[in-house]
Formats: C-alpha cells, sequence, structure tokens
C-alpha cells in the first residue's frame, strides 16, 4: 500500500468547493422550466388574492423552484420570502422584520460557536492533521474481510468529527481509497459506494456545524444537541462496517483479501501516533461538554485553539517561521469568516421564512391535520421517513432543514416529539438522502472524481455501480432511522446522563 498519498495533507474544504460540483448537472430545458415555474409562482403570490395558507406553500415551492433554477439557497429562501411577506403583511411588516427579527436571531449566544466550529475543523484539515486517520484505519482493520472497505469506513467517521463536511470526507476519502481499493481489486460499487456512505458520517458525528444550526432553528440546547449525536454517529458508522461484512460474505469476490506485508503490530501501535492529535482536539470539546466543564461556545473556544497550535506544531521544523506561521493562520481565519458568513445568511433566510409560515398560519394547519389524521406519534415519524426522503430527492440537506423545520414546528409540539431527538433523526434523513438514487447529490460527486484517471486507474465506473454500491448500505441506515424511532433513548441517553446545558 502507498503511504505517499496518505501522508499528504488532505484538501481544505474551501478547496473542494470549488473544484467539485455541489449538485447534479441541470439540462437547459429543466433549468428554463424551473425558472418559468418561479415567475409563475412569484405572480401568483404578488397577485393572485390567494388564501394565506396558500401563499405560505407558494412561498415555500418558490424557493424550491428558485434553487433548482440554480440560485444560492439563501437567496432563494430570502427572495421568496419577502414576496410572502408583502402579499400578507406589506412592506411595513418586511421592514419591522427586517429591523428586528433577523438581528436578534444572528446576534443568538448559542451561534457563536459556529465560527469556533468551522476554524476549528479547517485548521485540522490546513495542517494535514486529518490525513493520518486512513492510514490508521486500514492498519487495523485492513485483515477483515473488505477490510480497505471498513477501514475508509471508520476513517471516514474520524474525519467527521474534524470536518463536518460530507462532500470534504467522500471526496478527500475518495482520492486516497477509491485506488487502493482497486488497487485490491474491489468491485467499483463497493468501493464507491463505502466512501460516498462514509461522507455521510460529515453532519452525523459531533462537532456537527448542521446540529448546531438545528439546534438555533428549533431552539433547543446546543451542548445536548451535539451530544445526542454520538451514540447514533457511532452506531450508524458500526452498521455500515457490518454491511460491508455481509456483502463480502455474499460476494466474496467483491472484495479479494489485500496484501498484507508489513503490517504488524508495531507498525499498528505507531499509526495511533498520528492519530493522537485528532482525538486530543474531540476528547477536549465532546469531554469538556459531557462532564458540564464548559458551555458549547466555551468547549468550541478550546477545539479552535487546540486545533491551531497543534496544527501548527504539525507543520514541520521548516514551516513554522513567523511568515509560515502568519500564512497558516490567516487562510484558517479568511476560510472560516467566509464560511461562517455564509451559515448565517441562511440563518437570517430562514428566519424570514419562519416569519412567513407564522403569517400564513401553515403551522396550525399542518398542526391541525395532523391531529385529524389520528396518527399515532410512531406512525406519525415514519411517514415523516418517506416525506424526508422524498423531499430529499430535491433538497440539499442544509436546505432540508432550513425549509421544514418552521413547518414542522407546530406538527411535532402537537405529537409531543422531543426535538432534540428529531435533530438527530433529521439530520440522519437529511444526509441518507444526499446518496438515494437516481438523484443524490454525493453519488454524482463520487462518479465525477472517480473518472479521473489516477483514481480509477484504468477501472470504469459507471453511474450505475455508484448507486447499485449506496443501496445496501442506506437500507442499512433506514433500519437504524427505523430503530431509532421506536427506541429514542438511543440518542437521548447521552444527554441525559451528562452535565451540558
Amino acid at each position: 500500500m502507498s503511504t505517499k498519498a496518505i501522508t499528504q495533507p488532505s484538501e481544505s474544504p474551501k478547496t473542494i468547493r470549488k473544484t467539485q460540483p455541489s449538485s447534479p448537472p441541470r439540462s437547459a430545458f429543466a433549468f428554463w422550466l424551473c425558472t418559468a415555474l418561479s415567475l409563475v409562482i412569484a405572480l401568483a403570490i404578488l397577485y393572485g388574492g390567494l388564501d394565506r395558507t396558500i401563499v405560505g406553500l407558494l412561498v415555500i415551492a418558490l424557493t424550491i423552484t428558485a434553487m433548482l433554477a440554480g440560485v444560492n439557497i439563501a437567496v432563494s429562501m430570502l427572495g421568496a420570502s419577502i414576496l410572502g411577506l408583502i402579499e400578507l403583511g406589506g412592506w411595513r411588516t418586511v421592514e419591522s422584520t427586517f429591523s428586528t427579527s433577523l438581528f436578534s436571531a444572528a446576534a443568538s449566544w448559542q451561534l457563536s460557536v459556529i465560527p469556533l466550529f468551522v476554524l476549528m475543523g479547517i485548521a485540522m484539515w490546513r495542517s494535514g492533521m486529518t490525513a493520518h486517520v486512513y492510514t490508521a484505519a486500514h492498519q487495523w482493520f485492513g485483515g477483515l474481510p473488505g477490510g480497505l472497505a471498513i477501514g475508509t469506513n471508520f476513517a471516514g467517521a474520524g474525519l467527521a468529527a474534524a470536518s463536518g463536511s460530507s462532500v470534504g470526507i467522500s471526496y478527500a476519502l475518495g482520492r486516497i481509497a477509491i485506488p487502493e481499493m482497486f488497487r485490491a481489486g474491489y468491485s467499483p460499487a463497493l468501493a464507491t459506494g463505502v466512501v460516498q456512505m462514509a461522507g455521510t458520517l460529515g453532519q452525523l458525528i459531533p462537532p456537527s456545524v448542521f446540529l448546531v444550526i438545528y439546534a438555533g432553528v428549533a431552539q433547543v440546547p446546543v451542548g445536548p444537541q451535539l451530544l445526542a449525536a454520538v451514540v447514533p454517529g457511532v452506531a450508524v458508522a458500526i452498521g455500515f462496517a457490518l454491511t460491508v461484512l455481509v456483502w463480502v460474505w455474499i460476494r466474496p469476490d467483491a472484495a479479494p483479501r489485500g496484501d498484507r506485508t508489513g503490517i504488524t503490530w508495531v507498525t499498528r501501535m505507531r499509526s495511533l501516533s498520528g492519530v493522537v492529535p485528532l482525538a486530543v482536539v474531540m476528547i477536549a470539546v465532546i469531554g469538556s461538554l459531557f462532564a458540564g466543564l464548559a458551555t458549547p461556545t466555551e468547549a468550541g473556544a478550546v477545539g479552535a485553539i487546540a486545533a491551531l497550535v497543534i496544527g501548527w506544531l504539525m507543520l514541520g521544523r521548516g514551516r513554522r517561521g513567523p511568515r509560515a506561521t502568519w500564512t497558516f493562520v490567516r487562510a484558517s481565519l479568511s476560510d472560516a469568516a467566509v464560511s461562517t458568513a455564509s451559515i448565517f445568511l441562511l440563518l437570517i433566510a430562514t428566519v424570514l421564512l419562519s416569519r412567513v409560515v407564522t403569517l400564513s398560519q401553515i403551522g396550525s394547519a399542518m398542526s391541525e391535520l395532523v391531529v385529524n389524521l389520528n396518527l399515532d406519534t410512531t406512525t406519525f415519524l415514519l411517514l415523516l421517513i418517506v416525506l424526508y426522503l422524498i423531499l430529499g430527492l430535491v433538497l440539499e440537506p442544509l436546505a432540508l432543514l432550513l425549509i421544514t423545520m418552521p413547518v414542522m414546528a407546530a406538527p411535532l409540539a402537537a405529537m409531543d416529539v422531543n426535538l432534540l431527538w428529531f435533530g438527530i433523526f433529521l439530520v440522519l434523513l437529511a444526509e441518507i438522502a444526499i446518496v438515494t438514487p437516481p438523484v443524490g447529490m454525493l453519488s454524482f460527486i463520487v462518479h465525477r472524481l472517480a473518472q479521473k484517471r489516477e483514481v480509477n486507474l484504468g477501472v470504469r465506473v459507471k453511474l450505475t455501480d455508484v448507486f447499485r454500491g449506496a443501496v445496501p448500505f442506506i437500507a442499512m441506515a433506514l433500519l437504524l432511522v427505523v430503530i431509532l424511532v421506536f427506541f429514542p433513548d438511543i440518542a437521548l441517553w447521552l444527554p441525559n446522563i451528562s452535565s451540558a446545558k
């Protein structure tokens, strides 16, 4: 196994976003169709003279069609919401919302952890701190049936604790792991399937920016929300590893045994030294939250400082001079500032959409509908699984979270659903949706990556291979979601026994 490719620093999330598509390619026909629909819906909102509830639903529809036409998520939400506010309350309502609600939402103390978590992840990527995770995973799990795939899966879990970017994890792992699995004779379906599913752990295993955003939208404490994801996140990683084992047991030719020459207990123990810096940062964050020694913001500050200091130490003696240090810190802060600004723009857009939902009385109508259906909580949640998977075909995970939560708040309250638990339920479904055929965003990104000669090593990788590789893992993930519905304490146990506030 080549170590050169593994020891090089991973690309930063910012670089990944610039070089990879964020969604499946759209045809010209689809673009113009969505643009025309957006125009028709906008005119209907302003001049249709429609019922308030219909106006609210059309605002959500306009947000989705604008996004499908290629408009930025935040811009889509802002534009559609402003039109809705004009129709529902006039310009005075728009003015009062902008002058009061937006500032109070963005100035929330619990959201101050977002730039700290973002900075922590970017510093670890830039320093190459995460590059050793795959090496350790291969050393410890490579001897199992499908060992390279299992190692890739657990490496994704380790990177999730540092990155929080599903696209970033799959892209970085794919460049390293797919060539190694092809050298070992793995099938294209298994090699690409495990890479894209490892990426789905990015927003589930804390510290997760998605969960912090959800906590802000749902108005639940950040610390317990992050802790609620620990056990489900580990369970999903273990579930994916079991999926690989079952796959290889049924189809041994999908993952021939690799060459284990040179791998001993000495090399395994040595590989752990490369994981120690990452583990120190994660233990500092999660441990301080669990023990109640720090608030989420204080824990984020500890993690960010630790990531910068340890990352600087890992740059090497020749790269620790004043100029190199300033370049490392400045680049990390700059990337974090850009990412944080985009996140807070989304949060501001969510405030406007929530105001539209309130004025249009969609939440009340949804609550009344749920009550009239006489559904029990379990049946209601199982139906939500289907609904979110369908919505996930056209919405990116963050958009799925931000658009649906204002609408779902009232029905969830009517069904007495624990919002801490629902955050894990929602994020897990959103991550499943981005790999669900036929339009899973992450599947297209991995397929595009696998077309590079240096990645596929001459092996032909079809889009159907990528989709086929995701199906067994999706089945496992959905099984875990159903188990979570019937046994909610899987998510709530750790927050309940911790001292986090």
